[in-house]
This record gives C-alpha cells, sequence and structure tokens, in this order.
C-alpha cells in the first residue's frame, strides 16, 4: 500500500474508519479487521468521540495496546456525548474532550486531533488557541479540521499562521463519485495551502458499492434505507440518474480491470490531485477484503475521465462567467498547489 505525508505523519493513502466498530461491528471481528489492515500495509487509523458515544475509541484500546507504534491514530471531537458532557469547541471542552479520548484510546498522544464541525458559538480564535495548547502540551501530535467550509478553513489557517498556532495540516470532508461539491472551493484551497485530503463517504453511504438499483433504491440493511430526507445519505439526494450512470461506468471499468464497483470507486478517488487518504468504514472483515484492493488499483487517465464525466459539478458563478467571457482556465487553475507547483 502507498504511503503520503500528512504534516508530520506518515499514513498509507488509505485510511481504516472505525465508525461502526463496538456496535455494527463486534469487537472480535473489529479487531480481526485491524489485523487484516495492518497487514496489506496500512497504517491510519480514524475514530471519533461521538462514534458509538466513546465506545469506537474504547474497541480500538486493547489492539492498540499490542500495535501502537505501527500506526497513526486519528481522532475528533465536537458533536454531543457524554464523556465530557455536551457539545462544542469551547476551550476547557477541547482540553477534557481530547483527555477523555486519550483515557479511553489508552495512548498518550493523539496522532491527528480533528474537530469535527464548527461552533458557531464559540470565537474561533478561543478554539485554535486550545488546540495549539495540546500540542504545545505534547497531548496532540498534529491538528485537521471536518466538514468546514472553504470560507471558514482560509480563515483559521489565516489565524493559525497570524497567531504562530498548530496549523491544519488536514481537512475531513464528504467527498465521492456521486458528492463532488468540494471540487468547487474547499479542494482548490486545501492544494494551495498543503492541507491533506481524508475523504469520508467515499462509496457514497453505500450507493457506489453498486447495491442500489434504479428499481430499489433504498435497500434494507443499508444505511441509505433508514436515511431521512435530512441527511446527506437520503435516497431523493443519492438515488438520481447522474449517480446511476456513475455507477454503470464504474462497473463497466470494473470489467476492464477485473476489480470491483466499489474499488474503481475508491481508485477514482485515489487518483484525484490533492487527496492523501480515503477513509473506507466496512462493516465487516469481507467488505474490508474488497476495499483493500482499491489501493493496488490504478485507473488509466481516460477511465478517470470517463468516471468524472458522468457525475461533473454543475458550472456555477464565477466559474462560469470567467470561463465563458473572459477565457480564464478555472479548470487548471483550481488545480493548482502552492506557488513552486505553478509554473
Amino acid at each position: 500500500m502507498q504511503h503520503a505525508d500528512l504534516g508530520p505523519l506518515r499514513v498509507s493513502r488509505l485510511a481504516l474508519g472505525t465508525m461502526l466498530m463496538g456496535e455494527a461491528t463486534p469487537a472480535d471481528e473489529a479487531h480481526r479487521m485491524l489485523d487484516a489492515y495492518l497487514a496489506a500495509g496500512g497504517t491510519f487509523l480514524d475514530t471519533a468521540d461521538v462514534y458509538g458515544d466513546g465506545l469506537s475509541e474504547e474497541v480500538l484500546a486493547p489492539w492498540l495496546r499490542a500495535h501502537r507504534d505501527e500506526v497513526v491514530v486519528a481522532t475528533k471531537l465536537g458533536m454531543p456525548v457524554s464523556d465530557p458532557p455536551g457539545q462544542g469547541l469551547a476551550p476547557d471542552r477541547i482540553v477534557a474532550a481530547a483527555h477523555a479520548s486519550l483515557r479511553r484510546l489508552g495512548i498518550d498522544v493523539i496522532d491527528l486531533y480533528q474537530v469535527h464541525v464548527p461552533d458557531a458559538g464559540v470565537p474561533l480564535e478561543d478554539t485554535l488557541e486550545a488546540l495549539d495548547g495540546l500540542v504545545q502540551a505534547g497531548k496532540v501530535r498534529a491538528v485537521g479540521a471536518s466538514n468546514f467550509p472553504a470560507w471558514l478553513l482560509s480563515w483559521a489557517v489565516a489565524l493559525q499562521e497570524q497567531h504562530g498556532w498548530a496549523r491544519f495540516v488536514s481537512l475531513q470532508p464528504q467527498y465521492s463519485l456521486v458528492e463532488r461539491s468540494i471540487e468547487h472551493e474547499i479542494l482548490p484551497f486545501t492544494r494551495w495551502a498543503g492541507l491533506g485530503v481524508l475523504p469520508w463517504g467515499p462509496l457514497g453511504a453505500g450507493f457506489l458499492t453498486g447495491r442500489v438499483t434504479r428499481e430499489d433504491r433504498a435497500p434494507a440493511g443499508m444505511r441509505m434505507g433508514a436515511a431521512g430526507d435530512d441527511l446527506e445519505e437520503a435516497p431523493a439526494r443519492r438515488a438520481v440518474e447522474r449517480n446511476f450512470r456513475a455507477v454503470d461506468e464504474a462497473r463497466a471499468i470494473a470489467d476492464e480491470t477485473g476489480a470491483t464497483v466499489p474499488q474503481v470507486a475508491i481508485a477514482w478517488l485515489l487518483a484525484q490531485p490533492g487527496v492523501t487518504a480515503p477513509i473506507v468504514g466496512p462493516r465487516t472483515a469481507a467488505h474490508l477484503d474488497d476495499l483493500l484492493g482499491a489501493a493496488e488499483l490504478e485507473l488509466g487517465d481516460e477511465q478517470v475521465q470517463r468516471l468524472s464525466a458522468t457525475t461533473a459539478p454543475l458550472d456555477r458563478y464565477p466559474d462560469r462567467m470567467l470561463a465563458e467571457q473572459v477565457g480564464v482556465d478555472v479548470e487548471r487553475q483550481a488545480r493548482r498547489g502552492t506557488r513552486e507547483e505553478v509554473v
């Protein structure tokens, strides 16, 4: 499995999400999956205090006692939990949440500590200073964000640089072949600022497994099947014709390469400039075994373009105006990175 730098960390290019461990995935099977992931070259585990209200972190603890030096551990805070009670990103709560996660995980330092969602009720400066305090205290090695809009992410990075605080090294956004909104502003910013991108939902909540069909748009036993209209995975939002065409194309490419539809979908993500490590969250060892194959699948440029064409984000202002009236190549500019990469 390939690896990449993420700030001061070195991580595998497939991250293992542990949201289901302890609930949908029993602890003994979770540990077998962790063993299989490590044996395949995986080194990057992602969890959160809200997953099972701390249960996911607790399930990881006994396995980490034997493998702590072999993996990078990422967790998140900010959503409602019971320990410490409440939610949000107030400074005292950030410190308490970090210590609670360290205790549940049974480790001395969190490699990547991520704010799960923004908190409009707390000044951004207060949140960022508290995160820096954890880094300075040696409790956290690096910090990241999740589910931040581009304007807030850029504001946060500017404040961190202005004050000399620990800078975000990553963003964890929703990104998949059927949810590409971050390509408008978020992804161009992360490329320019040098932040790693850790996509959650790389299979569109199961849509890109190929199990969802035009005839059965919400199969029982899938997250989509129980998703209300207010969730990202709602069938009305996900099971639309343009997305079904993406699955059709992924299936055709799977036939060409001897791969599976999920492997093709994740390989497409790995081919996107700026993406560091998609986070796969399998429920069973069999699911994990299939997804690990994506790490070895390299799509050709023509195959990547075919997939991209099925779900290309709609043009919008000002991109449309700049391209059509001014002649600015917005797509080329959006794919640029730092100044040193521009020629």
